[in-house]
This record gives structure tokens, C-alpha cells and sequence, in this order.
């Protein structure tokens, strides 16, 4: 008799399922935020970024006053797949059903969840909010309040904060929470991953959270030029600008790395909702891989945040002066630095969407979307050998939806 349950539609819902609980990063971050239709089967579409305003204090005349409305836009490309295929003999199929799925499904599910998790870490260039001191593994209760109160001065709710460490700033945060450990082998990896809530954030351990390389970092780095500060009609839909610098050494590749972060003498963060100075110097992170020039070092960087200095959207207390040190916080030149994410979930939305495969005679597939994850399974039969050859296919893409409800603790 056949055995009912090796249907593809039965095998794409176990292997959606496996792959869920897998998943850490992938269920703490936002889901599905995206215009579905529109991404429905790949391509691209806009996603609007959050408004703000600055409204009129002291006066309910608003006969001369009124705001343009400026929408920011963030592209989404739905272009990251993951495929598989293995073959399955008759022989083989004859296994039960629990075997199948632990020697064919798991190990794809865990590697589909994997994809999903590197994809997610490697988003942290994009966050420029950053604290802690490179070569020293974050250990103690007030490590992690310090970077909330940046993370909270930089107008990011209380509420639903979450941190991804990796295992090593784990341990030496272990001693803090050591009653929260969850040690029951049956529940899914997101519980599992849970070390408790403490510094205002639920703490996760993740082996995918992101180590950053410094770029080569040398030279005594100022701003080349004063008055570069941009609208935010400029920065909107990239949420960065250019910046002139030099003073690097000279003729230098990777000079700084995409991730590496700085500050800039005398260029303060503000409170975006009063637009007060935080007191704490503004750090930058470079977006995009950066090398310097010859004679006098120059190099000109990708930066977030755009470099705002008045309006709804205002970043900073003042423009950089022409020679205002530059400073870089991410560590010595060339070395790595484990990084703590610490996010607000709306800052990165995942979307996974099915891949349109095409129907063809001898083939059957199956789609299944999960709460977090879409997955097709295609089957086919090799008439000479009986063989069942089968596919899996991913298409998902992480993106971060606003910079600014993100940031990185340095170990």
C-alpha cells in the first residue's frame, strides 16, 4: 500500500513547519509589513517610511503655517532564493515517514532557516546608533541599560525592545539571568534562544549575530569642506548622503568598511521629537566599502543618518566644520568585533513570497506559507530508475524599513 502521508503537499507543510522553529531572528523581527500584492511573485515595489512633523507651538492660528508632505520611500527587490534538490530511491521511500523527515526534511529546513538568519544579520551596516567598547564582551546589567538609553534618546519606544547576542556575549551576560534559561530540548529554537528580559530588552542568543571587520582606519581623518548637510527631500528614499573627508592615509583600499561607524567633533544627535542635543556626539556608519586617495587622503563616504541640521526630520545640532576630526568607534583597523543587535522589530520586515514555477506534465508542487516563512516543494519521477527527485525553493528578502529603530552593541 502507498503511504499517503509522502504526498508534496503533505512534505511542503512538515518541511515549513521544521523550518519555523528554526527560526530566532526571523519571527523577532516584523513579518509581512509589505504591500503582498505587489511582491506576490517577486519584483519590486516601494514601501513608505514613517512621517514625522513639527507642528506649531503656542499660536492655533494656522492660517501661515502649514507642512509639505515629503513621503521616503524604501525599495524592496524580492530577489533572494535558496533551491535544493535530492533524489530518492524506491528503496528509500519505503522508510517511514519520521525517518524521511529526519534524514531529508530537517537538515533542508535547518539550512532554508539558516539563509534566512545570515540574511537578516547582515543588515547591521545599516545601523548607525552605536555603543560599547570594541574588545569588551558586553557583561553586565548597565552594559546593556547604556545602550538603551541611546537607544532611547534617539526617540525609540520602550516597548517591545529586543537584543540578539552571540553566544560568547551570551556567557558573560549569563551570570546577570542565569535563573532565565530555558533548558527544555522540545521547545522550538526561538524559546530556546530566550535568556530572559532585563536592560529593558527580551534577550535572544543567535550563532548568526554579526561580526564586523575594520576596514584599515588610519591616517588623522577630518571633513574636507564645511556646509555638508542635506535636506531631507535629499535623503529620503536613502536615508544617507555623501561626505567629503581626507587626512586618511594615503592611496588606501578599505580605508573603512561598510558597518564601520564614527563621530564627528562638534555634530551632536538630537531627540527627534524635541530636536534637543542628546549630549551624545552623533555616530555615523558607513554604507558602502571606501578607499582613500592620493596626497592628502582623501575619501568621499556613503554615511546614515543623512546629516539633517533643521526640520521635522532634523538628525543633528549643527553641520560639521571644514577640518572637524573624524573618530572611529568601531575598533582597531582590521580586526573583528562581535555585534549585538538591538532593535525596535518594526526596523527590519521579512517577506517571503512563492516562486511562480511553472506546471508541467510529470510535475507536482506544492506552496505552503508558514506565519514566517513560504516554501515550495516540486516532485518529479525517473521512469528508468523509480527514483523521485525533489525540490525545494525559497524567494524571501529582509529589509530594514527605517534605520533609525536600530542600533549595534559592540563586543
Amino acid at each position: 500500500m502507498p503511504n499517503n502521508l509522502f504526498t508534496v503537499a503533505n512534505i511542503s507543510k512538515e518541511l515549513v513547519r521544521l523550518m519555523e522553529n528554526e527560526l530566532v531572528m526571523g519571527k523577532i523581527v516584523g513579518n509581512d509589513q509589505l504591500d503582498t500584492e505587489k511582491v506576490k511573485h517577486g519584483g519590486s515595489i516601494k514601501v513608505r517610511r514613517q512621517m514625522q512633523y513639527l507642528g506649531q507651538d503656542n499660536n492655533i492660528d494656522l492660517t501661515s503655517y502649514s507642512e509639505d508632505v515629503v513621503e521616503g520611500t524604501v525599495t524592496v527587490t524580492m530577489d533572494q532564493t535558496w533551491s535544493n534538490k535530492v533524489s530518492i530511491s524506491a528503496l528509500d521511500r519505503t522508510l517511514s515517514f519520521d525517518r524521511y523527515s529526519d534524514m531529508v526534511l530537517k537538515p533542508n529546513a535547518r539550512r532554508a532557516a539558516e539563509k534566512i538568519e545570515l540574511s537578516i544579520a547582515a543588515l547591521y551596516p545599516n545601523f548607525y546608533l552605536f555603543d560599547g567598547t570594541p574588545s569588551t564582551v558586553p557583561s553586565t546589567f548597565a552594559a546593556l541599560a547604556d545602550a538603551g538609553a541611546v537607544f532611547s534618546d534617539a526617540g525609540n519606544s520602550m516597548a517591545g525592545r529586543v537584543a540578539i547576542h552571540s553566544p560568547t556575549t551570551t556567557a558573560k551576560l549569563a551570570a546577570t539571568v542565569s535563573a532565565t534559561y530555558v533548558n527544555n530540548n522540545n521547545k522550538m529554537a526561538l524559546e530556546k534562544a530566550m535568556i530572559g528580559n532585563f536592560g529593558g530588552f527580551d534577550n535572544y542568543q543567535s550563532v548568526f549575530a554579526p561580526t564586523h571587520t575594520v576596514g584599515v582606519a588610519t591616517g588623522t581623518p577630518v571633513v574636507n569642506g564645511g556646509s555638508q548637510n542635506v535636506t531631507y527631500a535629499q535623503a529620503k528614499d536613502t536615508w544617507s548622503q555623501s561626505l567629503v573627508t581626507s587626512g586618511w592615509t594615503n592611496s588606501t583600499a578599505g580605508i573603512l568598511k561598510a558597518g564601520d561607524t564614527f563621530t564627528i567633533a562638534g555634530v551632536f544627535m538630537v531627540n527627534p521629537g524635541t530636536k534637543t542635543t542628546t549630549g551624545r556626539l552623533q555616530t555615523f556608519t558607513v554604507l558602502a566599502d571606501a578607499s582613500s586617495g592620493a596626497s592628502t587622503g582623501p575619501a568621499t563616504l556613503t554615511i546614515s543618518p543623512p546629516i539633517i541640521t533643521s526640520g521635522a526630520f532634523q538628525t543633528v545640532t549643527a553641520a560639521p566644520a571644514n577640518n572637524a576630526a573624524i573618530t572611529v568607534k568601531t575598533g582597531t583597523g582590521g580586526s573583528s568585533y562581535s555585534q549585538s543587535l538591538l532593535l525596535d522589530p518594526t526596523a527590519i520586515a521579512l517577506a517571503t513570497r512563492p516562486l511562480d514555477i511553472p506546471k508541467g506534465e510529470g510535475l507536482k508542487t506544492s506552496t505552503v506559507s508558514g506565519e514566517f516563512v513560504t516554501m515550495s516543494v516540486s516532485s518529479w519521477v525517473d521512469g528508468n530508475t523509480l527514483a523521485e527527485n525533489m525540490r525545494f525553493d525559497m524567494l524571501w528578502k529582509p529589509v530594514v524599513l527605517d534605520p533609525r529603530r536600530g542600533m549595534r552593541l559592540t563586543s
